[in-house]
């Protein structure tokens, strides 16, 4: 039962939580369109990615310290998480953008080179996933998204 009592644990998935759900409020007021989606996908403003390292690693500030081991292995997986959503994430989400662009554009030379008119079927396709990554400021405010998150809860339940 010791990992209900584990703060930096708590605070992490907390963090997730509450940047997957705010991600719907946040979409509509810049859209003006619900979108529950947005609770279970990758990418959006907040990155959970950042809020999650974030918390984790003030969590573990806080109880460790800011020269415990612990403290270093959490900033460190912070920074490469971090950096991994901004980078390699987001260029793969852009290729994604322009292979479902390709994959439009073949299947409509497709249907016009042939007599798609006496077949008529329907083919569905699963367009590439394109929201991988972030942008930077959704990282940012993911992060500071998952330290704050972090601070209040350990001020209102994880006081001793």
């Amino acid at each position: 039962m010791e990992i209900f009592y584990n703060f930096p644990l708590i605070a992490a998935l907390t963090a997730i939580f509450f940047a997957q759900v705010v991600k719907v409020p946040i979409h509509y007021i810049a859209i003006r369109k619900w979108d529950w989606s947005l609770v279970t996908s990758t990418g959006g403003m907040p990155s959970s990615h950042s809020a999650a390292v974030t918390a984790l690693t003030t969590a573990v500030a806080i109880e460790e310290g800011l020269g415990s081991t612990v403290f270093a292995v959490a900033c460190t997986f912070a920074v490469i998480t971090m950096f991994d959503a901004t980078g390699v994430r987001r260029h793969a989400g852009e290729q994604a953008t322009v292979l479902n662009k390709l994959v439009i554009d073949f299947n409509r030379f497709m249907k016009e080179a042939k007599d798609w008119q006496q077949t008529q079927e329907q083919e569905k396709q699963k367009r590439l996933k394109e929201l991988l990554g972030h942008q930077p400021i959704e990282v940012f405010f993911g992060g500071l998204t998952g330290i704050f998150l972090t601070l209040l809860m350990h001020y209102l339940f994880f006081q001793i």
